[in-house]
């Protein structure tokens, strides 16, 4: 795992320039079973700016595959995980649309609304588009779209916030019980075994939230010696965390943090050291904010863990669709293993000189692409 540095997207069009059978952004093609104008962002530009050197054009789309008109719908862009995520598109499309892969590339930012989502949707397929890649601001509510534009022939591929329908061409995500699996275990085995906790997930009645919830839960109520104190729900944000969180901690003496999100962690950590507490384990997710946090904290004992959900799933994303318009093998599920940092990989992903909110993550290599989407690999 490489130490995350300002050239992280620059290596990431390395990974784009090496990998395909077609162009930039893709591995090798698959050989399993066969299953039934870009925005500009701060990422983007810096991607192109420091990609290394090779072949500028990419490959040329062959036996005259290519010209895709591709969208990506997504919930929305604002949040920096959104800005780092679209940047690696981005970089990764602009090779596709060099070598004639991809004709057309747009972005359908729905800013948090689902109608918006399925109106934006609706409208991609009614302009004949091949493929739309899909970031889902509802896993059910979408559903019916999603199956109106598959049944129309157009590839939908969903990455990160999934849909549930069985009619969605390709979903690409990790596990988000997995996810709270891990955090959980972390938090038993360093309390061994014993304590009394706070599991701090986000919101209620969301599928993420939901899922990290079950995870944690799944592990947490198998422990007899681990008492749950209480379950708080936050939006992602420091400031609500912090809010709902300071009155447990000044009711209760609490041994360990269950934060299933990187802000989350971020206020956990910032409501113990202000309250002048005795440091506590506290999970996370790479919310720099957080990373930094503990870092600065590391000599003075503390220890945690934090999960990673990849910003190149998008780039998987993309990869996907060109392999299946091209009538290659691929796997209508792909479950990408989550990336994890502890104190013995903390120092790879900082100091560094992103902002609190940014997500510092390994970059992808090509043999990861290949593996994650070749079937049977």
């Amino acid at each position: 795992m490489k130490k995350i540095t300002r050239r992280w997207f620059g290596s990431m069009m390395a990974v784009c320039l090496a990998a395909g059978s077609l162009a930039a952004c893709g591995g090798a093609s698959g050989t399993g079973a066969t299953t039934a104008a870009p925005a500009e962002t701060p990422a983007a530009t810096e991607a192109a700016a420091t990609a290394p050197g090779g072949d500028e054009g990419g490959k040329e789309a062959a036996d005259g595959k290519g010209g895709y008109k591709i969208g990506w719908s997504t919930i929305y862009l604002t949040p920096s995980w959104m800005q780092e995520t679209s940047g690696l598109m981005d970089a990764c499309i602009e090779k596709y649309k060099a070598s004639g892969v991809i004709s057309d590339y747009t972005i359908a930012n729905a800013d948090g609304d689902t109608s918006a989502q399925i109106s934006q949707i609706e409208n991609m397929i009614a302009e004949g588009y091949d493929a739309i890649i899909l970031d889902a601001g509802s896993s059910d509510a979408l559903n019916q779209v999603v199956e109106k534009a598959t049944s129309q022939g157009v590839i939908v591929v969903n990455f990160d916030s999934l849909v549930t329908t069985d009619k969605v061409t390709c979903r690409i995500g990790t596990s988000d019980v997995e996810y709270g699996r891990l955090c959980a275990q972390w938090l038993v085995d360093t309390l061994g075994g014993k304590g009394d906790i706070v599991v701090f997930s986000g919101p209620a009645g969301v599928a993420v939230s939901d899922g990290r919830e079950q995870g944690a839960m799944e592990v947490l109520e198998k422990e007899a010696d681990i008492n749950i104190i209480t379950t708080l729900h936050s939006e992602y944000n420091s400031a609500p965390a912090m809010e709902v969180l300071n009155p447990v901690l000044d009711a209760n003496d609490v041994d360990g943090i269950c934060a299933l999100g990187g802000s989350l962690a971020s206020a956990s950590l910032t409501a113990v050291l202000d309250k002048g507490l005795d440091m506590i384990p506290i999970c996370g997710e790479n919310y720099n904010g957080f990373l930094r946090q503990w870092s600065d904290l590391v000599d003075d004992g503390f220890e945690s863990f934090a999960v990673c959900q990849p910003n190149w799933l998008g780039v998987l994303a993309i990869e996907q669709s060109i392999r299946i318009l091209n009538g290659e093998d691929y796997e209508q599920d792909v479950v990408v293993p989550i990336p994890s940092i502890d104190n013995s990989n903390l120092s790879e992903f900082v100091p560094n000189d992103y902002s609190d909110d940014w997500y510092p993550i390994a970059d992808i290599t090509d043999d990861q692409i290949q593996k994650y989407l070749t079937p049977g690999a």
